[in-house]
């Protein structure tokens, strides 16, 4: 017998036993990195997620959350997605948006003014279309979106309207869209770490916090505030991503699984919210504190300072504002 008869029978019997090896070789635990905590919505969705994949590829694939930044703040977990070492991120807009304008326009004041329209619009055309510049600008695929609700200010003085704001100090999201409206307001943004906040309510260093209403409902800001305002003007939003490195290397179809297991997950979490959102707000009013709305119209001439900084960067601002006004 030839060598080359040989070699071919040898690889012949030897290809049953490679088949198994292949298979195994195409099962993936898939790390993804957050920055909120164990319990929170967006984790929740995440866990949820690895449940879907492994029920539907009998265990081939997998999730393991890295929940509260064990891999570091956002940054650090894009540039591990941009290096291939983390597979996904979900990141917020305040970091994203930083880095890329057209991202940080979804969260510009009075787009909506409702949770109900961040759940709408989040699902327009125009927000999924912004997906489309992450793999240049960030070397990530986006995936989905995932919401908070509508913002609102915790004061440790008395407020009534935004007029009000104007020499508070804030601590707000130091994300370039939130700085440019409160200054616009006239505040003081003051740069604090969350878990300090609630002290320095309390002794006075600062008069107030800017933030989503679950966040606060959790951590109790009611109980050193005198009155929550209501802005109803801005959201931070996040975006399920895939790191555009790992993305190429996997199968058609499992980017297809993947993709199809997030947006159930994350539909899921926008559909619960914005169902919450008055349920919430019935719970603040039950606080022994007042809790406010400022009026909108109030602030016009601030929106169209905001739009000149910021439509010559993120044009996609006016088709947002447009997307907004019919939802």
């Amino acid at each position: 017998m030839s060598m080359t008869r040989r070699r071919v029978l040898a690889l012949g019997a030897a290809l049953p036993l490679a088949a198994p090896a292949l298979s195994l070789a195409q099962s993936r635990e898939l790390r993804l990195g957050i920055l909120t905590p164990n319990g929170h919505p967006w984790n929740r969705a995440a866990v949820s997620v690895g449940d879907m994949l492994k029920a539907e590829t009998n265990g081939r694939l997998s999730v393991t959350v890295f929940h509260s930044g064990q891999l570091g703040n956002e940054a650090a977990m894009l540039q591990q997605m941009q290096s291939g070492a983390l597979d996904m991120g979900w990141i917020m807009a305040a970091e994203l948006g930083s880095r890329v304008p057209a991202i940080g326009a979804i969260t510009a004041p009075y787009i909506v003014d409702s949770t109900d329209k961040i759940a709408k619009l989040v699902r327009h055309p125009v927000a999924m279309k912004l997906f489309d510049v992450l793999p240049r600008e960030t070397g990530c695929v986006g995936l989905a979106w995932g919401i908070t609700g509508m913002r609102a200010v915790f004061s440790a003085k008395d407020i009534s309207t935004l007029a009000d704001i104007k020499g508070m100090k804030l601590r707000i999201n130091p994300t370039p869209v939130y700085r440019d409206f409160y200054q616009l307001l006239g505040a003081a943004p003051t740069p604090i770490p969350t878990p300090q906040v609630f002290d320095a309510m309390t002794n006075g260093q600062v008069d107030g916090l800017e933030a989503d209403l679950e966040f606060s409902w959790n951590q109790r800001f009611d109980k050193v505030s005198k009155v929550i305002l209501q802005m109803n003007a801005i959201f931070m939003p996040m975006i399920a991503l895939a790191s555009g490195r790992v993305w190429q290397g996997l199968p058609a179809a499992d980017r297809e699984l993947i993709t199809r297991a997030v947006k159930a997950a994350l539909d899921k979490q926008i559909d619960e919210l914005a169902g919450n959102g008055p349920k919430l707000i019935e719970q603040f009013r039950a606080a022994p504190i007042p809790i406010r709305a400022a009026n909108p119209k109030d602030a016009a001439a601030v929106v169209a300072e905001f739009d000149k900084i910021w439509l010559p960067k993120a044009p996609v601002l006016a088709e947002l504002r447009k997307a907004g006004q019919t939802l």
